[in-house]
């Protein structure tokens, strides 16, 4: 533990972290743990599983202990906020290990739960709270919350938050807190809206940087797969049929795709289960337990719903949709080489996704290795309408039962046929541009509202 000593923690947590099976920190603890500290304010770019948790979470503990006040009624002291229930839960989880034999207190607030519980659990006081930031608006709204003694602030995955709409959430959420105040933000990309964010709400930040932004980790083996949609559950199939022992984590872009998906594969004898915004908080919690523990062997899921998996045995990756959003694809293959392990991310690419992909690899860096079919060779500017949708429409036929992802129509088709008969089977009837698999986009104007309260 002498790794860990040398950034500065007390005997009692490095004994606790002793008990936890920590040997040595990782970069992104290394870097920051000394800082948060020191009391700067911080900004951590770094990648899902390289320790982030315990790189706020430590210092944090450590500078609650060394001042034992007791929290004010319906007050904490510190505030850390998740895009998503399952991050934030997983986070609650972590810091939990860290305080067995202390006395701090430790709540969360997300949406999916009973909030008068909540209100009730808050009316004491918490060292910490947890929180996703629709439900801990609602709680602010009804004063079951004040903020004005909380004067510790991490945004955790703040780049995710603000694909989600949470922003003017954050910004609400920073008004009701004191400014005098120590601030982290931790984000695994860096686009112009975070460093926006940063400049508002930091003050000269240390900037800890482990992997650059939109990078994705070293031990990923990331291949494409260049098929039409139709064949891509085929191929899905085929891959996770010669991997039935691996645990192997599948996205897919809508809620109505991975559902469907799913149950597509139970009905051919696969483990799997599903995650998306449309399940309960309880099926959710279910399905990542009894992913976890290894009682099913596929998870399928949306971007959104994924947040917060933090499961060290997922070995495959795969992109049956690829992501409207490039970033969303480094926070997905993220799932797998966990706690220094290897993985490997297979991406499933047709004929109208592949400006998405050109996005992904300019992002990256890299260009994705081609482990099968043949690129389709085409620019945007000579795509036909639609950007090269539905260019399999007339090749006979509808979908076969169970096979979801069919090219979707046109918007303009959409519009000049809104309600024409009963939908053929399997076809959602969502906009590619749904955003992330967590909702339909057919109701833009309140987009943002419903995804913040969603949380």
């Amino acid at each position: 533990m002498t790794e860990f000593a040398a950034l500065g923690l007390s005997e009692r947590i490095l004994h606790s972290l002793e008990a936890s099976g920590f040997k040595q920190p990782t970069p992104i603890q290394a870097a920051a743990i000394p800082a948060v500290l020191e009391g700067h304010d911080l900004m951590g770019l770094a990648q899902t599983g390289t320790g982030k948790t315990a790189a706020f979470g430590l210092p944090l503990i450590e500078k609650l202990l060394a001042n034992p006040q007791h929290p004010f009624p319906k007050s904490t002291r510190a505030l850390i906020l998740a895009p998503t229930r399952e991050l934030a839960n997983q986070i609650t989880a972590s810091l939990k290990s860290f305080v067995k034999r202390s006395r701090l207190q430790i709540a969360t607030v997300v949406g999916g739960q009973s909030i008068n519980n909540q209100i009730r659990d808050l009316h004491a006081g918490k060292d910490i709270l947890v929180a996703t930031p629709g439900r801990l608006i609602d709680l602010m709204e009804r004063k079951a919350i004040i903020l004005a003694q909380t004067h510790f602030l991490v945004l955790d995955e703040a780049d995710q938050m603000l694909d989600l709409g949470f922003i003017h959430s954050l910004k609400q959420i920073a008004k009701a807190l004191p400014k005098e105040r120590q601030t982290l933000l931790f984000s695994a990309t860096m686009p112009s809206e975070i460093e926006g964010l940063a400049r508002t709400y930091l003050t000269d930040p240390v900037r800890v940087e482990v992997t650059p932004p939109g990078k994705a980790a070293d031990k990923i083996e990331q291949s494409v797969h260049f098929v039409s949609q139709r064949a891509k559950v085929d191929l899905l199939k085929q891959h996770l049929g010669e991997r039935k022992e691996d645990l192997s984590l599948v996205f897919a872009r809508t809620k109505h795709g991975a559902e469907k998906l799913m149950k597509h594969l139970v009905a051919n004898g696969f483990s799997a289960a599903s995650i998306h915004g449309n399940k309960s908080q309880g099926q959710r919690d279910r399905a990542i337990r009894e992913f976890k523990s290894g009682d099913i062997r596929i998870l399928v899921a949306t971007d959104v719903a994924a947040r917060g998996i933090d499961i060290p045995g997922v070995s495959h990756v795969y992109n049956f949709d690829l992501p409207q959003v490039p970033e969303s694809y480094v926070h997905r293959i993220g799932r797998t080489a966990r706690a220094g392990a290897e993985g490997r991310a297979v991406t499933y690419c047709a004929e109208d996704e592949t400006k998405m992909l050109r996005d992904i690899e300019k992002l990256t860096g890299i260009s994705i290795a081609v482990a099968g079919g043949e690129h389709p060779g085409f620019s945007a500017g000579t795509r036909k309408d639609g950007g090269g949708r539905g260019g399999n429409r007339g090749s006979g036929g509808g979908r076969p039962q169970g096979q979801p992802g069919e090219a979707r129509k046109s918007d303009n088709q959409n519009r000049k046929r809104p309600h024409r008969g009963k939908r053929p089977q399997g076809q959602p009837g969502e906009k590619a541009a749904a955003g992330a698999g967590e909702r339909p986009s057919s109701r833009p104007k309140w987009r943002r509202n419903r995804k913040s309260r969603a949380a």
